[in-house]
Protein backbone atom coordinates (compact mmCIF):
# COMPACT_ATOMS: atom_id res chain seq x y z
CA UNK A 1 0.00 0.00 0.00
CA UNK A 2 0.78 3.49 -0.47
CA UNK A 3 -1.13 6.14 1.02
CA UNK A 4 -0.60 9.74 -0.07
CA UNK A 5 -0.81 12.09 2.54
CA UNK A 6 -0.89 15.81 0.67
CA UNK A 7 0.82 18.98 2.01
CA UNK A 8 -2.48 20.80 2.55
CA UNK A 9 -3.61 17.98 4.63
CA UNK A 10 -1.37 18.13 7.43
CA UNK A 11 -1.58 19.79 10.80
CA UNK A 12 -0.71 23.26 10.58
CA UNK A 13 0.74 25.75 13.66
CA UNK A 14 1.50 29.43 12.33
CA UNK A 15 3.62 31.20 15.36
CA UNK A 16 4.84 33.66 13.24
CA UNK A 17 8.48 33.05 13.67
CA UNK A 18 7.80 29.75 13.10
CA UNK A 19 5.02 28.10 10.37
CA UNK A 20 4.89 24.21 10.31
CA UNK A 21 3.13 21.74 8.53
CA UNK A 22 2.63 18.51 11.12
CA UNK A 23 2.78 14.83 9.07
CA UNK A 24 1.70 13.25 12.43
CA UNK A 25 0.28 14.67 15.42
CA UNK A 26 2.31 16.97 17.48
CA UNK A 27 1.60 19.34 20.17
CA UNK A 28 -2.17 20.62 19.64
CA UNK A 29 -2.38 18.51 16.08
CA UNK A 30 -3.67 15.21 17.30
CA UNK A 31 -4.97 12.73 14.08
CA UNK A 32 -5.41 9.61 15.90
CA UNK A 33 -4.82 8.21 12.40
CA UNK A 34 -1.82 9.88 12.29
CA UNK A 35 -0.20 8.60 15.42
CA UNK A 36 3.23 7.54 14.05
CA UNK A 37 4.54 5.59 10.84
CA UNK A 38 6.18 1.92 12.76
CA UNK A 39 8.94 3.50 14.90
CA UNK A 40 8.69 6.91 13.30
CA UNK A 41 6.63 9.41 15.83
CA UNK A 42 7.26 13.47 14.36
CA UNK A 43 8.02 14.81 10.54
CA UNK A 44 7.42 18.16 10.52
CA UNK A 45 8.21 20.67 7.78
CA UNK A 46 9.45 23.57 9.02
CA UNK A 47 10.01 27.40 8.17
CA UNK A 48 11.92 29.35 10.81
CA UNK A 49 12.10 33.23 10.58
CA UNK A 50 15.44 34.77 10.35
CA UNK A 51 16.66 35.50 13.79
CA UNK A 52 14.46 33.44 15.68
CA UNK A 53 14.61 30.06 16.74
CA UNK A 54 13.52 27.47 19.36
CA UNK A 55 14.84 28.09 22.66
CA UNK A 56 16.19 25.91 25.15
CA UNK A 57 14.04 23.00 25.99
CA UNK A 58 14.56 19.76 27.07
CA UNK A 59 13.98 16.04 25.46
CA UNK A 60 14.81 12.43 26.21
CA UNK A 61 14.79 8.65 24.20
CA UNK A 62 13.93 9.94 21.04
CA UNK A 63 16.19 10.69 17.95
CA UNK A 64 15.97 13.66 16.44
CA UNK A 65 17.47 13.94 13.11
CA UNK A 66 17.44 17.40 11.34
CA UNK A 67 17.55 17.90 7.40
CA UNK A 68 18.03 21.63 6.36
CA UNK A 69 16.27 22.51 2.95
CA UNK A 70 17.24 26.25 2.83
CA UNK A 71 19.48 28.43 5.02
CA UNK A 72 21.14 26.84 8.05
CA UNK A 73 20.19 25.82 11.94
CA UNK A 74 22.64 26.47 14.48
CA UNK A 75 22.40 24.61 17.16
CA UNK A 76 23.29 24.72 21.01
CA UNK A 77 22.82 21.90 23.85
CA UNK A 78 23.90 21.18 27.56
CA UNK A 79 26.26 19.02 26.41
CA UNK A 80 28.49 21.89 25.29
CA UNK A 81 28.13 21.41 21.76
CA UNK A 82 27.61 23.91 19.00
CA UNK A 83 27.18 23.83 15.21
CA UNK A 84 26.09 25.02 12.19
CA UNK A 85 24.21 23.03 9.77
CA UNK A 86 23.41 24.40 6.46
CA UNK A 87 21.27 23.47 3.22
CA UNK A 88 21.19 19.61 2.34
CA UNK A 89 23.59 18.58 5.14
CA UNK A 90 22.25 16.77 8.47
CA UNK A 91 22.59 16.97 12.33
CA UNK A 92 21.03 14.04 14.84
CA UNK A 93 20.84 14.44 18.44
CA UNK A 94 20.65 10.97 20.41
CA UNK A 95 18.26 12.47 23.73
CA UNK A 96 18.89 9.69 25.67
CA UNK A 97 18.11 10.39 29.39
CA UNK A 98 18.13 13.80 28.85
CA UNK A 99 19.39 16.99 26.81
CA UNK A 100 18.66 20.30 26.69
CA UNK A 101 19.17 22.03 23.69
CA UNK A 102 17.78 25.42 21.15
CA UNK A 103 18.02 25.35 17.58
CA UNK A 104 18.34 28.94 15.90
CA UNK A 105 18.27 30.81 12.79
CA UNK A 106 20.82 33.33 12.84
CA UNK A 107 20.64 33.77 9.02
CA UNK A 108 19.11 36.91 7.36
CA UNK A 109 16.95 34.42 5.41
CA UNK A 110 14.07 32.06 6.54
CA UNK A 111 15.26 28.68 6.95
CA UNK A 112 13.28 25.61 5.73
CA UNK A 113 13.77 22.20 7.19
CA UNK A 114 12.44 18.69 8.25
CA UNK A 115 12.58 17.71 12.01
CA UNK A 116 12.49 13.70 12.36
CA UNK A 117 11.62 12.25 15.15
CA UNK A 118 12.56 8.14 15.56
CA UNK A 119 11.62 5.89 18.36
CA UNK A 120 14.95 4.49 19.67
CA UNK A 121 15.50 0.75 20.34
CA UNK A 122 15.84 1.04 23.66
CA UNK A 123 15.25 3.89 26.33
CA UNK A 124 18.26 5.28 28.08
CA UNK A 125 21.89 5.90 26.93
CA UNK A 126 24.19 9.17 26.98
CA UNK A 127 22.69 12.02 25.07
CA UNK A 128 24.78 13.11 21.96
CA UNK A 129 25.37 15.13 18.99
CA UNK A 130 26.04 15.46 15.32
CA UNK A 131 26.15 16.72 12.19
CA UNK A 132 27.88 16.33 8.35
CA UNK A 133 27.52 17.53 5.44
CA UNK A 134 26.19 15.39 2.26
CA UNK A 135 27.26 16.97 -0.65
CA UNK A 136 23.82 17.07 -3.41
CA UNK A 137 25.83 15.63 -6.02
CA UNK A 138 26.86 12.56 -4.43
CA UNK A 139 23.03 11.26 -4.24
CA UNK A 140 22.75 12.38 -7.82
CA UNK A 141 20.27 9.28 -8.55
CA UNK A 142 20.68 7.18 -6.18
CA UNK A 143 19.95 6.53 -2.67
CA UNK A 144 22.64 7.78 -0.11
CA UNK A 145 22.57 6.81 3.82
CA UNK A 146 22.27 10.35 5.88
CA UNK A 147 21.65 8.54 9.25
CA UNK A 148 21.66 5.16 10.19
CA UNK A 149 21.61 2.83 13.40
CA UNK A 150 23.00 -0.30 11.51
CA UNK A 151 26.54 -1.64 11.29
CA UNK A 152 28.43 -1.18 8.11
CA UNK A 153 27.08 2.40 7.46
CA UNK A 154 29.87 4.06 8.26
CA UNK A 155 29.51 6.86 6.17
CA UNK A 156 26.21 8.06 7.76
CA UNK A 157 25.46 9.84 10.78
CA UNK A 158 25.02 7.49 14.13
CA UNK A 159 21.46 6.88 15.26
CA UNK A 160 20.13 4.71 18.13
CA UNK A 161 17.12 3.18 16.07
CA UNK A 162 16.66 -0.03 14.06
CA UNK A 163 15.89 3.18 11.37
CA UNK A 164 17.89 4.21 8.04
CA UNK A 165 17.41 8.03 6.81
CA UNK A 166 18.06 8.14 3.12
CA UNK A 167 18.31 11.30 1.03
CA UNK A 168 18.52 11.29 -3.24
CA UNK A 169 18.32 13.90 -6.06
CA UNK A 170 16.73 12.91 -9.17
CA UNK A 171 17.00 14.83 -12.73
CA UNK A 172 13.40 14.89 -14.77
CA UNK A 173 13.06 11.79 -15.82
CA UNK A 174 15.14 9.53 -13.71
CA UNK A 175 13.96 6.56 -11.01
CA UNK A 176 14.90 4.89 -8.29
CA UNK A 177 13.68 2.16 -6.54
CA UNK A 178 13.44 1.38 -2.57
CA UNK A 179 12.21 -2.04 -1.06
CA UNK A 180 10.70 -2.24 2.37
CA UNK A 181 11.45 -5.16 4.15
CA UNK A 182 8.64 -7.49 5.54
CA UNK A 183 7.30 -5.78 9.04
CA UNK A 184 9.05 -2.30 8.84
CA UNK A 185 7.67 0.83 7.33
CA UNK A 186 8.71 3.62 5.18
CA UNK A 187 7.79 7.26 4.89
CA UNK A 188 8.96 9.39 1.84
CA UNK A 189 8.66 13.21 1.26
CA UNK A 190 10.09 15.13 -1.59
CA UNK A 191 11.37 18.38 -0.68
CA UNK A 192 11.68 19.70 -4.25
CA UNK A 193 9.91 18.67 -6.98
CA UNK A 194 6.93 16.32 -8.71
CA UNK A 195 7.36 12.87 -8.32
CA UNK A 196 5.17 9.54 -9.27
CA UNK A 197 5.56 6.65 -7.21
CA UNK A 198 4.07 2.71 -8.75
CA UNK A 199 4.33 -0.10 -6.85
CA UNK A 200 6.55 -2.66 -8.69
CA UNK A 201 10.56 -2.41 -9.61
CA UNK A 202 9.76 -0.79 -13.01
CA UNK A 203 8.39 2.48 -13.87
CA UNK A 204 4.66 2.08 -15.74
CA UNK A 205 1.26 2.62 -15.14
CA UNK A 206 -0.78 2.61 -12.19
CA UNK A 207 1.23 5.50 -9.79
CA UNK A 208 0.43 7.60 -7.73
CA UNK A 209 1.45 11.26 -8.27
CA UNK A 210 3.09 13.75 -5.07
CA UNK A 211 3.79 17.05 -5.11
CA UNK A 212 6.63 18.83 -3.34
CA UNK A 213 6.55 18.29 0.62
CA UNK A 214 3.54 15.51 0.29
CA UNK A 215 4.08 12.09 2.23
CA UNK A 216 3.89 8.83 1.04
CA UNK A 217 3.24 6.08 3.79
CA UNK A 218 4.73 2.75 2.65
CA UNK A 219 3.54 -0.74 3.56
CA UNK A 220 6.29 -3.30 4.27
CA UNK A 221 6.79 -6.21 2.30
CA UNK A 222 7.03 -4.22 -0.98
CA UNK A 223 8.99 -2.40 -3.82
CA UNK A 224 8.58 0.84 -5.29
CA UNK A 225 9.69 2.85 -8.26
CA UNK A 226 9.85 6.93 -7.62
CA UNK A 227 10.11 8.68 -11.01
CA UNK A 228 11.11 12.70 -10.96
CA UNK A 229 8.47 14.61 -12.69
CA UNK A 230 10.72 17.57 -12.38
CA UNK A 231 14.67 18.33 -10.44
CA UNK A 232 13.38 16.65 -7.41
CA UNK A 233 14.79 16.16 -3.98
CA UNK A 234 13.64 13.09 -2.04
CA UNK A 235 14.25 12.61 2.02
CA UNK A 236 13.43 8.81 2.74
CA UNK A 237 13.44 7.28 6.19
CA UNK A 238 12.64 3.47 6.54
CA UNK A 239 12.43 1.96 10.33
CA UNK A 240 11.15 -0.82 12.01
Amino acid sequence: MIEKRSFDSLGHADHGWLNARHHFSFADYHDPRRMGWGAIRVWNDDEIAPNSGFPPHPHRDMEIITYVRKGAITHQDSMGNTGKTGAGDVQVMSAGTGVRHAEYNLEPETTTLFQIWIMPRANGGAPSWGAKPFPKGERSGKFVTLASGFEGDDDALPIRADARVLGATLKAGESLTHSVGEGRYAYLVPAVGRIEIVPGSEAGAGGQLFEARDGAALDGGQTVTITALEDAEIVLVDAD
